[in-house]
């Protein structure tokens, strides 16, 4: 979105808390750094060193990509925040000052006296927003999907996945898993654990799940060693070659808890890799209609996940998924995000 918005002749500054990996050499970065002991005080403290930074520079329009007052644009990438605290916490939660932040922020966004454009890659959790806060639906823009096009299945994508097979050890029919996504707990790595533990003990030994993303691993270790499931997962951290890993896989299984969209499902589609997901992943829609895959249906039953498993296993057919892929990623409108976002930002930068 920074480089279209580039590319179509505007200046951009990125404010960050932090950034992981090198800086980008064509774009205007500034860390604020923050120190607080409790992650909404962080966020708090940023917000207001950032509103410092901003009366200092001329800005015509404030991007946000995490709730926060003064926004004039919102990505709005999270679940609603306020529907999670009433349905899936306890009464004495809201009492806390971490409730009361992402409350009162996220009501800064949403709520009816705000001017917040809404950039809405999901119409999942939209409603939620309604509800709570009764947020007008003309604010609401939805987007399609950006992936990016590096992850369409290449001419040499067997190549690339005989190559990355044999890095990672793996036989000819050695059936690879992959759970992509940072926050372990919510893309539901400790369901996809006993999916693989669910197993009969032929399928087991020739299945390799390897998750990649930025969490603490530690607990789901300790389940891994529990379960005596060491030479069956793998957990890595985040890894820059996420292609070569879809076009090496044999599925991706997302059994997230909560995804207001789920980018990784089309990632994975469109590199020819079946997905077993969750019902409530904002993109799951795609699934079916690309025929790529099974959905769990809610409620989530653990039992349902580790059937439609072994299922997939036992028909896999590698040559249908690849050609439903490839017509997926020719026909589906899944890689214009950012041209459509600018416009909006474009359209709330003439209004200012």
């Amino acid at each position: 979105m920074a480089r279209e918005c580039i590319h179509r002749g505007h200046t951009v500054r990125i404010f960050a808390l932090k950034w992981a990996g090198p800086l980008p050499t064509d774009l205007d970065v500034t860390i604020i750094p923050i120190k607080a002991l409790f992650n909404h005080n962080k966020y708090r403290k940023f917000s207001e060193a950032l509103a410092i930074e901003l009366k200092r520079s001329e800005i015509d329009c404030v991007v946000g990509f995490n709730k926060m007052p003064g926004l004039d644009v919102y990505y709005a990438a999270d679940s609603c925040y306020e529907e999670k605290a009433l349905s899936q916490r306890g009464w004495l939660y809201r009492y806390l000052s971490r409730y009361k932040h992402f409350s009162k922020y996220e009501s800064a966004v949403f709520g009816v006296g705000s001017k917040t454009e809404i950039l809405s890659i999901s119409d999942v959790q939209k409603p939620f927003f309604v509800q709570h806060y009764g947020t007008p639906e003309n604010r609401f823009h939805t987007l399609p999907p950006g992936i990016a096009r590096d992850r369409v299945a290449p001419s040499n994508a067997a190549a690339i996945r005989r190559d990355k097979r044999k890095k990672l050890g793996l036989e000819k029919t050695d059936k690879l898993i992959l759970l992509v996504g940072s926050g372990f707990v919510k893309k539901g790595l400790k369901r996809a654990i006993l999916a693989v533990r669910s197993l009969p003990r032929e399928w087991r030994k020739r299945v390799k799940l390897i998750a990649i993303g930025e969490d603490n691993a530690r607990p789901f270790i300790r389940l891994i060693n529990r379960l005596g499931l060491e030479d069956n997962v793998q957990i890595l951290g985040g890894s820059g070659d996420i292609p070569a890993f879809l076009l090496a896989g044999d599925f991706l299984l997302h059994p997230a808890h909560d995804e207001n969209a789920g980018m990784v499902l089309l990632e994975a589609m469109v590199a020819g890799l079946p997905v077993l997901a969750t019902e409530v992943c904002g993109y799951g829609h795609y699934v079916k209609s690309a025929e790529m895959g099974r959905l769990i249906a809610e409620p989530y039953e653990q039992a349902s996940l580790n059937q439609a498993l072994l299922s997939m296993l036992v028909k896999n057919n590698r040559e249908h998924w690849v050609q439903n892929g490839q017509v997926f990623a020719e026909t589906a409108d899944i890689y214009s995000l950012p041209q459509r976002a600018v416009s909006v930002i474009e359209q709330v930068m003439s209004r200012n």
